[in-house]
């Protein structure tokens, strides 16, 4: 459960009391449950889910990487830092997580900010963004966030808690921000996601520790709920809810052994766990139509795939090997999505985690480190769908010229210097796919160029503007340029695909 400001002594024996560390622990003076149904599910029968296929395929893994030391950690008096939540945005790796600065009030879980050029840092002094509310189901602790941006939007999942002694009262609240520092409260300040109370077991933890993902419309919730009709005996399980709400007020379906179903509301019955653990973060792997869901093990961080459907894995699990004392953050795109890869989109994904290493003198996690690695052999980019992800890549043409997927559909250069000035990234083999893409637009040698006072550089094709990244590519294609005012460079209609 979340932690309150105590002394070294006693939240060292919280620690030690649960199966998982700090917030996911039994707190003293929770009333010690049993494992009797006091809410079963509606069906008097819940059927099992079909075992998952197991016709995987095994991943290769290599690029083994680990910051030298700590890159996230809490300023002034924070005694514990982890559950990071982790966002690659322009350029920046952007981080939330769960930690305790007695500034911010009122005394409970805050969630921190920092940010840095790279995983391994240097980041930014933390700073607390979000706290207890002093009312409601959250008027005392918030902790671990899960982001997601949609449009200009940013939403963040986190768990709440209104008193230590919570008895499964820990639920999941959603804040609005329009930058990811200032928050506002959604959903008039009210949780979204309750215990299911399917069961009461000892651990009296609740519902939270979520991980949200957008994809095709619909934002996808994991979370952890100890009194889940299908969590494990001690209360490990991840559920699954999905809704085209992002406050999850309507139209929300729960995944069961069926799959996914439409429900009443989000907090009950959980019929299906999709891996035993808590505290877990996921991402989508678009070029191979894959979740990939990573929690802690024994050696490391554990990455289990899924397909879309949760009906069968499609590759064998991969571990981040090293130390941990507490649940990993994915670092994931605004999306939530696996970041694409520049080299090998389609058969390699880079799997980057944050994660606690150690603890401090009061047994709480602390120490924020940088682990990962390269995972190859994804056999992506078999659909259309898939192939999204080679938007902006120049690759061979089957016409001895370049080709550049934007769009979906394929821009065709008479020359490959040319190809590059437009590419945000190059290939050098073709995958199948691309075989199956429209030829939308050619662009030969020579082509009119123009250029306006910022010195941006187009060319004119079809009588449309393709702006190009560099002044040199006029040179390379031997084009003319004309100057243009700003006036007439805004006049002209761009070229789509």
């Amino acid at each position: 459960m979340p932690l309150s400001r105590r002394s070294p002594a006693l939240l060292a024996a919280l620690v030690l009391l649960g199966a998982v560390t700090a917030c996911t622990s039994t707190a003293v003076g929770d009333p010690e449950g049993t494992t009797t149904n006091s809410h079963p599910p509606t069906s008097e029968h819940v059927p099992e889910p079909a075992p998952p296929q197991r016709n995987y395929v095994k991943l290769t893994t290599e690029n083994g990487r680990q910051s030298p030391g700590t890159v996230v950690l809490g300023g002034e008096d924070a005694v514990y830092n982890y559950a990071p939540a982790v966002m690659l945005e322009n350029g920046k790796v952007r981080t939330w997580w769960c930690s305790q600065m007695g500034s911010a009030k009122p005394n409970g879980d805050d969630i921190l900010y920092s940010e840095g050029p790279t995983a391994d840092g240097p980041f930014s002094t933390a700073r607390a963004v979000f706290s207890g509310s002093g009312s409601s189901f959250d008027a005392m602790h918030t902790c671990d966030p899960s982001l997601i941006k949609l449009g200009d939007t940013y939403y963040m999942y986190y768990t709440g808690a209104s008193r230590d002694n919570h008895a499964n009262g820990s639920s999941v609240g959603v804040a609005t921000s329009k930058d990811g520092l200032s928050w506002t409260r959604a959903n008039n300040g009210q949780s979204i996601i309750a215990p299911a109370g399917d069961i009461i077991r000892e651990n009296t933890y609740g519902a939270g520790q979520q991980s949200a993902i957008y994809l095709d419309g619909w934002i996808y919730l994991l979370f952890t709920d100890t009194t889940g009709y299908s969590a494990a005996s001690n209360g490990a399980g991840q559920f699954v809810l999905r809704s085209k709400d992002p406050l999850f007020a309507s139209g929300i379906e729960a995944l069961g052994p069926q799959g996914f179903k439409p429900v009443e509301n989000g907090n009950r019955p959980r019929t299906r766990s999709v891996v035993e653990a808590y505290s877990s973060d996921w991402m989508w792997i678009e070029a191979a139509s894959a979740f990939a869901i990573a929690h802690e093990t024994v050696g490391g961080t554990t990455i289990t795939f899924w397909n879309k459907e949760f009906t069968r894995h499609p590759y064998e699990a991969v571990v981040i090997p090293g130390p941990w004392t507490e649940g990993p953050g994915l670092i994931r795109t605004p999306e939530g999505h696996a970041a694409i890869n520049t080299t090998d989109p389609c058969e390699r994904v880079g799997i980057d985690v944050l994660r606690s290493t150690a603890k401090d003198g009061s047994g709480a996690p602390t120490n924020i480190h940088h682990f990962g690695l390269d995972a190859l052999g994804l056999q992506g980019c078999a659909t259309v769908a898939e192939a999204r992800v080679l938007d902006g890549f120049s690759m061979p043409s089957p016409e001895r010229t370049s080709d550049v997927v934007s769009g979906g559909k394929i821009v065709r250069f008479e020359r490959g210097s040319v190809a590059a000035k437009y590419a945000t990234g190059m290939l050098a083999r073709r995958p199948k796919i691309a075989d199956s893409l429209k030829v939308a637009v050619r662009v030969p040698a020579g082509v009119p160029a123009v250029r306006n006072p910022a010195r941006q550089l187009g060319f004119l094709v079809n009588n449309k503007l393709m702006v190009m990244n560099g002044l040199e590519a006029a040179d390379l294609n031997s084009s003319d340029v004309t100057l243009v005012t700003q006036e007439e460079w805004d006049r002209f209609e761009r070229l789509t695909t």
